[in-house]
């Protein structure tokens, strides 16, 4: 089976990330369209999706979904436009030293 992260656009302009097990991700989307199984994106309705990757394992999934949500919007919005440069970038640390 296969599993999926994913991001979604809301009418507010925020982005929503989360992940989803099963063959299609649009199936989830459709959830969250019709306002079944999240509170934030009910709220915030209509949602579009902008980003998914699919996974052979749901953890694999669950991390990629934990990395995202821990991202700027700036790098969020740099992986869904698709520059990898932009995006390289800002995965820069600002700190100066890298963590050991």
């Amino acid at each position: 089976m296969t599993a999926w992260a994913y991001m979604l656009r809301c009418s507010d302009g925020s982005y929503y990330v989360g992940s989803h097990r099963g063959e299609y991700v649009e199936q989830r989307v459709r959830e969250h369209q019709s306002g079944y199984g999240s509170t934030y994106t009910k709220r915030r309705l209509p949602v579009e999706l902008v980003w998914s990757q699919s996974f052979e394992r749901i953890t694999d999934a669950i991390a990629a979904e934990r990395q995202l949500k821990g991202w700027s919007r700036k790098k969020k919005e740099a992986l869904i436009i698709g520059d990898w440069d932009d995006l390289k970038t800002l995965s820069k640390r600002r700190g100066g030293t890298p963590r050991c």
